[in-house]
């Protein structure tokens, strides 16, 4: 595997409705991004947390509160437009330089969808690593697995609250980092 020394580790959190039913007029709607980030010599993993983003084509249901704990009252006080969640992860992180991952290919695609959307650039470097994908092939598995069973099956815990972006980004990047070592 080719990649930077500094790989940046993100998970969205989204916009959810019961059963995936998506209400006419709404879309999926990033509301937060989790992020940190794995350096590959100390094996730090750093830099963690979240990024609450203002929903625009959809709301923020009482369902997808119960899942994430993102409440549209947490998104008022914290939160800010998708684009200048970009600008952020740009000026902090330098992501454009880096290697970036995520547990599964949804969080690349609503990126890239979002990004579209609103006709902005992608703010991370053209490396994505599906740490879901490259867990099942370093263990020769013959399915993909989930986040919470992928810490089991190395038995780890996992730290913090589950549908948190910064928690499961977090647990993503110490299961990204056993891999590598």
């Amino acid at each position: 595997m080719n990649t930077t020394n500094e790989i940046l580790i993100i998970d969205l959190e989204a916009t959810c409705w019961e059963n995936d039913r998506i209400p006419i007029g709404e879309k999926v709607d990033i509301i937060e991004i989790g992020i940190c980030k794995l350096d590959l010599k100390s094996k730090a993993i750093s830099q963690k947390q979240s990024i609450y983003v203002i929903p625009e084509r959809s709301e923020i249901n009482e369902f997808c509160t119960k899942l994430t704990g993102i409440t549209p009252q947490l998104i008022d006080e914290k939160g800010i437009y998708f684009e200048e969640a970009c600008e952020k992860i740009l000026d902090e992180y330098h992501s454009s330089d880096l290697t970036w991952a995520g547990f599964g290919n949804f969080d690349k695609e609503q990126i890239f969808e979002q990004c579209d959307w609103l006709g902005i650039e992608i703010p991370f470097g053209g490396q994505y690593l599906n740490v879901m994908e490259e867990f099942r092939e370093h263990f020769r598995l013959h399915k993909m697995i989930g986040l919470k069973r992928a810490l089991d099956y190395l038995k780890m815990d996992f730290e913090g609250n589950h549908h948190s972006g910064a928690d499961d980004a977090y647990n993503a990047a110490k299961i990204l980092r056993k891999i590598l070592e």
